[in-house]
């Protein structure tokens, strides 16, 4: 399609995208790194620290960088015998899918694991499961790295020394237990977990408390706030579960909640919201989203057109609110975002709800100007979408706040539509539940006798006041159960190495409530035991393994079916039992929805509203983070090296700020430079953080977009006893301490534990202060590594090649092919879009470069236009002697519109493609080796309400015209048949004149032998379709070329075609908000060839006619008109 107008927008100069404060301002150091392909440190072959830091990495991640750095050796070789017997269902070559669940903070997402002679390698998502709908977020594709983790433990051990199960369980039993079996009645008895939702350890623990009148459950959860289940209990009287259908929301208001990452539902969410975003030509209609969906009979098949209806109109786009204070994900995305600090978030909520009409508010703190500019135009909008909109809270935020929501979305209509309330889901009896401070202070008195934690680490993420750690030793009889010797283990006379949840049967809920069964894919590595099978053999004296307890507490199904009513009735059990097990869903268990109404005392006893006052306040905000989320992660190299999605931080937390706010506390914002590598090494303030009385040394990193007057930190980082992933020989953190980042939990306080503001200590003095020191410390921060800018040295003039293409609804209904203008070649947007590789090859004859269109008076066949852009069919060069039904044309289209930046898709390919972990020191030096990047820009000035963020996924586009192929002097990176940009690892000899020729930045170089050959555990978890690679070998995105070559094996042995959708590359499949979609060109309805043909589709750097087979849709935001302009 054709734009209306090749014109640029009527602004002066068109907005600049920039990556970084740096690349802003000009900086000289950023001018260099991007003139130099392969700077001074970059391209260095040894490096005596780094080795000796790989030394400690080796042990702990699937590719992580070794001793063996300084020379080339292959896999040891092993004599291979085959089997005597060969299992069942199993071929060699061939894996197989189990399905099971995997869980976090108690909640589990459906997945489908891929099993390779019986080794786990590959986690995706469960089409069928309500909670995941065939995604995953990143934390479940890496926890299959934490399975073959070496640093596990790997045994029971009492006092420090090893031990065996058999004498554990024997020394609990006799803790708890009398010389004739019998419970100690009067005995103390205390269960520290987390979230439990799994129906079979809640019946077991719910047992244990009716054997033991005085025991007490005490549920921590260090990354989740309870203001959400407090808040609905204060707003409706009775504990309850909150979902949310973001398909039907015309407008969402998120208050400082990352609903798209790192919560329960966050990947259906992801999924669900994007649907909205998805800008089609063909696409639903507003009216069509909210119909009630059809329900097929059986056999009733779709029609053509509904089937291709896989989008909205503009009609039907969603409208985004954020109010946040640190930049998320979900503030990243949104339409419009009001930075705010969190203490003045609950009275913005107070306000706005006065304005909605809600009756019985208690009073609001004074708000700021550009807040109260907010409440009008957002209510009004709200209003109109009454019972199609969403409000929704994070749970850091306080109880009042969560009910005022509630009592917002009960007045908007929202209950019951979009807001779907549900009895709770997790396992929590009234009466037997108290939190870890009450618990700390039954040690500090020895009231505890008995103390049993299963896979919780309180040592590490206790509040600084509540003195877990060292109130402990109080307790006479401690044991621990988890998956590694942490802080907490050691501290406990017991400790009992736990299973894996890819190593044992249990059962768990989704955010819905759906029940899930988990199934082991390899035997336990270490011999450990589930947390089911530890209830079995203490509690119930029973030696049953998991799967017989599992399948007993779901035999007597009229039992069952008293919790579960959707329960569908079966005639035989083990009828039942293989459907559950095969699909990892047991239908009929979701939650049911429950009519709820405001309790008259809703907003009684309500405290008054936390002032801020910004001229003489700070504000410090405490979050789990992205990647490590509440330090349970802090061993896993892929999680530790993939950059934060917004503030593109790997290995590292530091304290976050915005610019005024570095300028008020008297910090140079600009004080940091880049050094060493291409690009990738931040040099920056250190700063003393103090918080009432309680002091570290950390980082400071200026963002863009954070609220004023406000600070955030990461919890989860500076674990001491993680693993040697965490250990840091050689790499300090700013405290001169060997572990990564900073501990925030050491300031974090009970009583304030998400969010607090200055007040005064005891001497009348502020309690939280920052203060400059005079240490430096280097940040592994990696936007503006591989940057695509260019400047033409002899004009001084940098090209704005605008990577990420966006506009408004307004614009795309007015010029939808606004997207395929390229700024910098508009004169020629129509010849570079044609040559575009398309789903419908162009003819190469006269037409295109002669013929007489075009010229009034006709025009001369031999006369040729001078441009390099030729819509000729190239894929006829690249298919000699294939028949029609042979040739294929892989493409991949990628929609920005509903991306989200969470990364998930590069752990995804890391895991997919056997990529390395290279540490903090080889990131540094541009060495990262991920094949995808999400690039985060700025839009607009820093400071200003209006900066826009954008993401863009960035790899290999597969050019036709590859500049990448015409410069290897050994053919290592040729063209395939089907028109892939394919790599010869054999063949490379490492010149690094393809990554010098790439324009897309997107070729990883070994310059050291990154992998671990010694390692047996890890040995298992990669993936024997893909080639391990090596030092002095180029690489990059295949598009998972080995997927492809299976399926095409698969088709052919079937006598048929490849069907659309049959193949799906790891970030594909891995994406919850489906933003990826990858096929053949040459089927003109496969879904990629749709995607291809909307007006918004546009080719990265076309205009340097390499002809990419990935492109991009363009980004379309729906602001209201009636918003204050930025």
């Amino acid at each position: 399609m054709k734009p209306d107008s090749t014109d640029t927008p009527p602004v002066a100069q068109p907005a600049k995208q920039w990556q970084g404060l740096d690349e802003y301002v000009g900086s000289a150091e950023f001018q260099k790194a991007v003139q130099d392909e392969f700077p001074e440190g970059a391209s260095e072959f040894t490096d005596e620290v780094s080795r000796r830091r790989f030394v400690g990495l080796m042990g702990a991640s699937v590719a992580l960088a070794t001793g063996a750095g300084c020379y080339v050796r292959p896999a040891p070789q092993r004599k291979i015998l085959p089997y005597a017997t060969q299992p069942d269902q199993l071929t060699p070559g061939l894996p197989l899918y189990f399905a099971t669940a995997a869980p976090l903070s108690g909640f589990g997402v459906g997945v489908l694991v891929r099993s390779n002679e019986g080794r786990p390698t590959k986690i995706e998502g469960n089409p069928s499961h309500p909670s995941s709908l065939g995604g995953t977020d990143s934390f479940t594709q890496a926890s299959v790295l934490d399975l073959y983790d070496p640093d596990r433990s790997q045994r029971v051990t009492h006092r420090g020394l090893a031990s065996s199960p058999d004498e554990a369980i024997v020394a609990v039993r006799k803790a708890l237990y009398d010389d004739a079996g019998q419970p100690k009645k009067g005995l103390r008895l205390r269960l520290l977990t987390e979230t439990v939702t799994s129906p079979t350890l809640g019946a077991q623990i719910l047992k244990l408390l009716a054997d033991f009148p005085e025991a007490r459950w005490v549920q921590h959860e260090p990354a989740v706030g309870s203001g959400a289940r407090d808040g609905l209990t204060r707003a409706f009287g009775r504990p309850l579960n909150v979902t949310y259908d973001f398909t039907r929301a015309d407008v969402v208001l998120s208050l400082d909640a990352e609903f798209l990452e790192g919560c329960p539902g966050s990947v259906r969410y992801g999924r669900d919201f994007a649907e909205r975003r998805k800008i089609r030509k063909n696409g639903k209609t507003l009216a069509e989203v909210h119909a009630k969906p059809h329900v097929h009979a059986e056999g009733e098949g779709d029609d053509h057109e509904h089937e291709h209806k896989d989008g909205i109109k503009p009609e039907a786009l969603n409208r985004l609110y954020a109010v946040e204070a640190m930049p998320s994900t979900v503030g990243s995305v949104a339409d419009h975002r009001l930075a705010l600090p969190v203490t003045l978030i609950e009275s913005f909520v107070r306000t706005l709800a006065v304005e909605l009409g809600v009756a019985g508010v208690p009073g609001a703190a004074a708000l700021p100007d550009a807040a109260k500019a907010w409440i009008k135009p957002l209510a009004d909008d709200l209003k109109a979408k009454a019972g199609k909109s969403i409000v929704v809270a994070g749970s850091h935020l306080s109880a009042t706040a969560h009910a005022l929501v509630a009592a917002i979305n009960a007045k908007l209509g929202n209950a019951g539509t979009t807001v779907i309330y549900t009895e709770a889901i997790a396992v929590r009896p009234a009466g037997k539940v108290i939190d870890l401070k009450t618990l700390t202070a039954e040690m500090a008195g020895r009231q505890v006798d008995a103390l049993i934690i299963l896979d919780v680490n309180a040592a590490y993420t206790a509040p600084a006041d509540v003195p877990f750690a060292k109130e402990i030793v109080n307790v006479p009889f401690t044991f621990h159960h988890g998956l590694y010797q942490d802080e907490t283990a050691v501290l406990c006379h017991w400790h009992a190495n736990a299973a894996h949840y890819l190593e044992a049967w249990g059962d768990i809920r989704g955010h819905d409530g759906t029940v899930s069964l988990q199934q082991p894919l390899i035997a336990p590595l270490f011999s450990g035991i589930s947390a089911i099978e530890f209830f079995a053999n203490v509690f119930q004296n029973s030696a049953r393994d998991g799967y017989d307890i599992v399948r007993a507490s779901w035999r007597n199904m009229d039992e069952v079916r008293k919790s579960y009513p959707g329960l569908p009735k079966v005639d035989q059990f083990e009828v039942f039992w293989q459907q559950a097990v095969r699909a990892g869903v047991i239908a009929g268990t979701a939650a049911a929805p429950v009519t709820v109404a405001l309790a008259a005392n809703w907003a009684a006893d309500a405290p008054a509203a936390p002032a801020f006052n910004p001229t003489e306040q700070l504000e410090i905000n405490f979050r789990p983070d992205p990647t490590l989320y509440d330090g349970r992660f802090a061993n896993n190299g892929w999680l530790q090296e993939v950059p934060k999605p917004v503030t593109k931080v790997c290995w590292d937390n530091a304290i976050y700020m915005s610019e005024p706010t570095a300028n008020k506390l008297k910090l140079d914002p600009a004080f940091f430079r880049w050094t060493a590598g291409e690009h990738g090494r931040a040099q920056v303030n250190v700063v003393e953080l103090t918080y009432r009385g309680r002091k570290v040394l950390a980082p400071v990193w200026v963002l863009p977009n954070h609220a004023d007057d406000s600070i955030t930190v990461h919890l989860g980082h500076g674990r001491e006893r993680a693993g040697r992933v965490c250990s840091t020989q050689g790499e300090p953190n700013a405290a001169g301490q060997n572990v990564r980042g900073f501990n925030a939990y050491a300031l974090q306080t009970s009583d304030a534990p998400w969010t607090a503001a200055t007040g005064k200590d005891a001497a009348g003095k502020p309690d939280l202060a920052i203060a400059k020191t005079k240490k430096v410390y280097f940040l592994a921060q990696v936007q503006g590594q591989t940057s695509m800018s260019q400047k033409d040295l002899f004009i001084d003039y940098e090209w704005n090649r605008k990577p990420v293409r966006h506009g408004d609804v307004e614009l795309y209904k007015k010029n939808p092919a606004f997207a395929k203008i390229t700024p910098v070649a508009a004169a020629e947007t129509e010849p570079i879009n044609r040559n575009v590789p398309g789903p419908k090859p162009h003819s190469h004859g006269g037409d295109s470069h002669g013929g007489d269109h075009g010229h009034e008076g006709g025009h001369d066949s031999r006369l040729h236009s001078l441009t390099m852009y030729y819509d000729d069919d190239k894929f006829k060069r690249f298919t000699p002697g294939l028949k029609p039904d042979q040739q294929r044309r892989w493409a991949m289209a990628i929609d920005l519109n509903a991306c989200t930046g969470c990364s998930a898709c590069v752990v995804a390919c890391v895991s997919e493609n056997n990529i390395p972990v290279v540490g903090k020191d080889q990131v540094t030096k541009g060495r990262l080796m991920h094949w995808i990047n999400i690039d985060r820009y700025y839009e607009g000035n820093p400071g200003d309400a209006g900066l826009k963020t954008l993401f863009q996924p960035r790899m290999c586009v597969q050019c036709e015209n590859a500049p990448c192929e015409i410069v290897c002097p050994v053919g290592a990176t040729v063209h395939s048949a089907d028109g892939l940009n394919d790599m010869t690892y054999n063949r490379c000899v490492g010149t690094r004149y393809c990554s010098n020729n790439c324009p897309y930045k997107v070729r990883r170089f070994n310059f050291l032998t990154f992998v671990d050959w010694d390692t047996n555990t890890l040995k298992l978890g990669r993936n024997p379709d893909v080639s391990v690679r090596s030092r002095g070998v180029m690489e990059k995105c295949t598009f998972c070329v080995q997927r492809i070559r299976g399926a095409e094996i698969v088709a052919e042995r079937e006598h048929r075609k490849i069907r659309d959708g049959e193949i799906l590359t790891a970030c594909q499949s891995a994406c919850p908000s489906g933003a990826i979609v990858f096929g053949d060109l040459n089927d003109g309805h496969s879904a990629v060839a749709r995607w291809k043909e909307e007006p918004a589709n546009y080719g990265l750097l076309a205009e340097l006619n390499t002809r990419p087979r990935l492109t991009h849709l363009a980004i379309v935001r729906n602001p209201n008109p009636a918003m204050p302009k930025a």
